[in-house]
């Protein structure tokens, strides 16, 4: 292996960018878990006050960022029409149709479908870092592929074998028990796999002189902030902050790094003009996306914050209402896996070819 990687080419933004999306989002849920701790938060559900900032302005935004990636983007719309138009129809017929069967049978399906988008998130950084620095050793790969996977999973498998929890993906009842025996397998796995992972950065690092820190801050902080939000404690609130924010904030810089660029492919026409001048009006339209989602939720279905989104309304289309306000979290679960794959994306340069040191 190479050891002759500058330091500039260890990130995928910048050293800044990437310490605070990824570092420094860790450090948020955990300073906030902290502070639920002392105020005594940790039994009951999450606060409004950290629900805002969390779920509102964090991880729904998220999803709307999204659409400035495909639907508000000409060029791209009309490069695969038809995988944006049938996406969201097929899924919100789906979303229907599971509806009808029963409203825990669609919950528990979103569950699972976020449940995957979720972990190969996590997954699909640490590619990216491996791409940067053009690693493409098969041992390191397995390596790497194991930890991340474990340091998702085996938090995962935790929660399903020690049902009924304090806090759920969605609603109560999302998830379903298993048997103990594959957390008994697992979880030598995820201790074995984090020691492997480990014992092969101190090993590179300290004797051959070649770190790669951006993908070791996404893996520690995953492993840790999984850990603690799942296993740790047995706490909605532990969940809530541990969870969404280092999730959203990175996936929310990916998509306001690939606006930006697309504003200098375009010669800022177009709805990328909006980023001309930084984020804040990419994240004010973002929060009032995510607002008027989350009223509609509110007022029709959960009936939970009348003092911030209105009185609720006495609906019965909860059969349409719900699929279809669901909508565009299912897109985006299920677009996130086509956007962001560089040989399908001609557009998306995140990662330099030829840059690192190769195997």
């Amino acid at each position: 292996m190479s050891t002759n990687v500058a330091k500039q080419e260890w990130w995928l933004f910048s050293p800044k960018v990437d310490l605070g999306v990824f570092l420094g989002s860790a450090l948020v849920s955990l300073l906030m878990l902290f502070i639920g701790a002392k105020l005594g938060l940790l039994k009951g559900d999450t606060p409004d006050w950290a629900w805002i900032p969390a779920v509102l302005l964090i991880d729904v935004a998220h999803v709307y960022s999204t659409g400035f990636r495909v639907y508000l983007d000409n060029e791209e719309l009309k490069r695969r029409p038809w995988l944006y138009v049938l996406a969201p129809t097929i899924a919100l017929i789906i979303g229907v149709l599971l509806y009808w069967q029963g409203e825990q049978t669609f919950w528990r399906s979103i569950a699972y479908l976020a449940v995957f988008h979720f972990v190969r998130q996590q997954y699909g950084w640490v590619v990216l870092y491996r791409a940067k620095l053009a690693e493409r050793d098969r041992l390191g790969w397995c390596i790497d592929t194991l930890a991340i996977y474990s340091a998702t999973i085996y938090p995962l498998i935790y929660w399903h074998t020690h049902l009924p929890r304090r806090f759920w993906w969605f609603l109560t009842g999302d998830f379903i028990a298993i048997p103990q025996l594959i957390y008994s397998i697992a979880a030598p796995i995820y201790y074995i796999s984090l020691t492997a992972y480990l014992a092969k950065t101190l090993y590179y690092g300290l004797i051959k002189n070649y770190w790669n820190p951006g993908k070791d801050i996404v893996l520690i902080t995953t492993a840790l902030c999984w850990y603690i939000g799942i296993v740790a404690y047995n706490s909605d609130y532990a969940f809530t902050v541990t969870n969404v924010i280092i999730h959203g904030v990175p996936y929310l810089a990916l998509v306001y790094w690939y606006s930006h660029q697309r504003f200098e492919q375009y010669k800022g026409k177009g709805v990328y003009r909006l980023f001309a001048h930084g984020p804040v009006n990419f994240l004010l339209l973002l929060w009032a996306l995510a607002y008027v989602e989350e009223l509609f939720w509110d007022r029709g279905v959960w009936h939970d914050r009348s003092w911030f989104f209105g009185e609720p309304w006495e609906l019965d289309i909860k059969f349409i209402l719900v699929p279809l306000l669901a909508l565009p979290q299912i897109t985006h679960y299920v677009l996130d896996g086509f956007i962001w794959r560089r040989k399908y994306n001609p557009n998306f340069s995140l990662v330099s070819s030829g840059q690192g040191a190769s195997h």
